[in-house]
């Protein structure tokens, strides 16, 4: 586009020098025209003679002519009658027929050569009879001069035009290629052993953004890793006792269990207590799996209180066993809806209730129900030991079991509360725990509720 530009021009300078030398001839030849036309005119006879020596006169002609301008009078049937000085031995060509008024091109030797505009002009008197031909010619000498000048000015313009894009474009091609190069090595190095590494770019441009964006998902990535990371490890540990208990029992059995019958039950009753205690492990950990997996979940309308009635329901005879009381506590007619997997909200409950029956050695296990400003709210509280300030963050942790030293007393997998948290999360709600003032502890679920106006499907 530049070499384009600069052509462009150039042919438009020249255009313009031309067509200036055109309107200097072109005076000329006019004057030349007037002076033919007025001499006729004082004529008394018809005789063209003495016009014809006026106009062919050196010295009216050198008058007419320049340092670059050149005249030469012809006859109307194209003999020459005279020339300006400047011509010395070049001559015009004659006028061809219907040439009046019309620019040629004549290229011109000698020690100067030039090309030489010419223009044709066919003198007439005051009745438009023909009297003679001037030819008036300039040389373009100057033209080319200037042309050649602009020209060489133009190229110089246009190669550091040309080289300043190039730098300008290189300097812009690395500006915004370097830093894409710059963020793809950073993220060459990082590695799952090298999560805690940051980019922590300034910019404000799509580079910055993009870069911001990356540091979010590895914040994310790196709490993902450091939980997947406790689980195997907790997992491990959590599972490594009872596969030992069966492994030894297994081997008792293979040694004595043919000769002692006391042996043979007492390995038998511990390996099948362990077996059922991986497998809960292993069911909690699935049911973990399904609340985590969020998108996967069926969802429809549930009434709250349902779920719970039918919860306390099944928990009765766990709860008389302890001899515990455990109550639902919500209006008779309340429907309150949430949205989400029956299985799962289920789940979240029997949890919670499973959990409050097992810490709570004396006194009632109460489970209520309440709608707080679009959101139902699910609290379970007992009458247990209540809930260790410096656990409370923990308590929603996998294979967390509080108080280590009654840990292995109190049966269970250390996921229930975990499940709880999952659970709540992918319905889009929330799980606390806090010591009640009278004694005990209350769980509290809170999870976005449908309008009033809603009806569930029955």
């Amino acid at each position: 586009m530049i070499a384009l530009g600069a052509v462009a021009i150039d042919f438009a300078l020249r255009s313009l020098l031309v067509d200036q030398a055109k309107a200097q001839i072109a005076q000329t030849a006019d004057q030349i025209a007037l002076v033919a036309r007025e001499a006729s005119s004082f004529g008394f006879s018809e005789d063209a003679a003495p016009v014809l020596i006026r106009l062919s006169d050196r010295a009216t002609l050198d008058r007419w002519a320049s340092a670059n301008e050149y005249i030469q009078i012809d006859t109307a049937q194209g003999q020459i009658l005279g020339k300006s000085s400047n011509l010395g031995g070049v001559a015009f060509a004659p006028v061809t027929p219907g040439g009046d008024r019309q620019y040629t091109m004549m290229r011109v030797g000698g020690v100067r050569p030039t090309t030489m505009l010419v223009l044709d002009r066919v003198l007439t008197d005051a009745e438009g009879r023909a009297l003679a031909v001037a030819h008036v010619g300039e040389r373009l000498d100057i033209v080319d001069e200037l042309t050649g000048r602009a020209r060489a000015i133009l190229l110089a313009v246009t190669i550091a035009a040309m080289i300043m894009i190039a730098g300008a474009s290189y300097f812009v091609a690395q500006s915004a290629t370097d830093p894409i190069e710059r963020l793809t090595a950073a993220v060459a190095e990082i590695g799952s052993e090298r999560l805690d590494r940051r980019l922590r770019w300034q910019r404000r441009d799509e580079v910055g953004r993009l870069a911001a964006a990356f540091d979010a998902m590895l914040d994310r990535l790196q709490s993902a890793f450091a939980r997947e990371r406790q689980f195997i490890s907790d997992a491990s540990h959590e599972l490594r006792t009872p596969l030992t208990v069966i492994n030894a029992n297994a081997q008792m059995l293979q040694r004595w269990g043919d000769r002692d019958p006391q042996v043979l039950r007492t390995s038998l009753e511990a390996i099948a207590d362990e077996s059922g205690r991986l497998a809960a492990m292993v069911s909690g950990m699935l049911t973990l799996a399904k609340a985590e997996s969020g998108d996967a979940i069926p969802k429809e309308p549930l009434v709250v209180e349902r779920i719970v009635d039918d919860v306390v329901l099944h928990a009765r005879e766990p709860a008389h066993v302890k001899g515990l009381r455990l109550e639902a506590r919500h209006p008779v007619a309340a429907q309150t809806v949430v949205v989400g997997d029956a299985g799962l909200l289920r789940q979240l409950i029997t949890n919670l209730v499973d959990n409050a029956i097992k810490f709570t050695e004396s006194g009632e296990v109460a489970v209520a129900v309440r709608r707080d400003d679009g959101h139902a709210i699910v609290e379970v509280a007992d009458t247990g030991p209540g809930i260790d300030d410096a656990a409370a963050d923990r308590l929603f942790d996998r294979f967390f079991r509080g108080d280590p030293a009654h840990a292995r007393n109190i049966e269970g997998t250390g996921l229930g509360l975990a499940i709880v948290r999952s659970i709540a999360r992918v319905h889009g709600g929330t799980v606390s725990a806090s010591r009640r003032p009278e004694g005990g502890s209350v769980f509290s679920v809170s999870l976005p509720a449908e309008p009033e106006s809603f009806t569930p499907a029955q």
